[in-house]
């Protein structure tokens, strides 16, 4: 029987599981659905699938680099307890082997490779969770590279709760990239330098601090001069070059860095679970809401 795309699509919604393990199935049941469910039950990857509504957003950071080449990936778990598993641990070094090695432009082309094990990125993923029983994702990641002359700067904070990788060009010393990469983990920067903040956000902000200086009654005169100097705490609270040093707050990341003859030119700061909105369940209200019902 021929597999169409519409009964793979139909398969894939019925039981969350990945695009060629749906074809996969129904190939091997001749296009039969309902044995093609329990084929991919028996696999345990129908087992993955009923974990997709939950929300992961606990996990890791992690970072591996080889020669000039270094990548820094977010994988999520639903419980910390897991991020600590050793099964959840090694899932995660195995995907940064594997992304470090194949280069793919996106989760979704990671997600379609194979890698060294003959299994898919979401083969391997699915996998894992039948065996650790939470539902786990592949949710970012970004690869670096760098010249001879340059250094990473790797720094995981509280076992990789956040991560940071940093490229400091014009130096070999990754004592120093490092440094930045703890202070970046430290003061949260969004950009390198104030070139990278786009006029619209400069805009937006010297509007608001007008504002506020009119409303506190300060004579128009002297407004202008006010907004230039609190736009250079903007920038310090944004930019890392501009920020006190939190090894020597007397010097600014970007003196420090230049006293060594180099610049930072990369910049990723990963917090696990940032932007992903957590549900809050509460166990007094569920149990309430059982007992009325009784």
């Amino acid at each position: 029987m021929a597999i169409t795309a519409q009964m793979v699509k139909e398969l894939r919604e019925k039981t969350g599981a990945g695009m060629m393990d749906c074809k996969k199935a129904l190939t091997e049941t001749n296009g039969d659905m309902d044995k093609a469910i329990d084929f991919l039950r028996e696999k345990g990857i129908a087992k993955a699938a009923k974990k997709a509504d939950r929300i992961a957003a606990e996990g890791t950071t992690f970072i591996q680099s080889a020669g000039n080449e270094a990548v820094i990936l977010e994988v999520n778990s639903e419980t910390d307890f897991v991020a600590k598993n050793e099964g959840f641990q090694n899932l995660v070094k195995e995907l940064a082997a594997h992304l470090l090695s194949n280069k793919p432009a996106s989760v979704e082309e990671a997600n379609a490779q194979t890698m060294e094990n003959g299994k898919t990125v979401e083969a391997f993923i699915n996998e894992s969770i039948a065996k650790i029983g939470e539902k786990l994702s592949l949710r970012r990641f970004e690869i670096k590279t760098k010249g001879d002359n340059a250094a990473f700067g790797e720094y995981l904070h509280m076992g990789g709760r956040i991560g940071v990788l940093t490229v400091l060009d014009g130096t070999t010393d990754a004592g120093l990239a490092k440094d930045v990469a703890m202070h970046a983990a430290a003061l949260n920067p969004k950009y390198i330098s104030r070139d990278q903040v786009s006029q619209e956000e400069v805009d937006r902000e010297r509007e608001v601090l007008t504002q506020q200086a009119l409303n506190e009654g300060k004579p128009e005169n002297i407004v202008a001069k006010m907004v230039e100097g609190r736009l250079s705490k903007f920038f310090e609270d944004i930019c890392i070059v501009d920020q006190p040093f939190v090894k020597d707050p007397d010097q600014k990341v970007g003196k420090v860095v230049a006293a060594k003859g180099a610049t930072i030119v990369e910049l990723v700061r990963y917090e696990v679970g940032e932007g992903i909105e957590k549900r809050q369940d509460n166990f007094a209200e569920e149990v309430m809401s059982q007992v009325n019902k009784k």
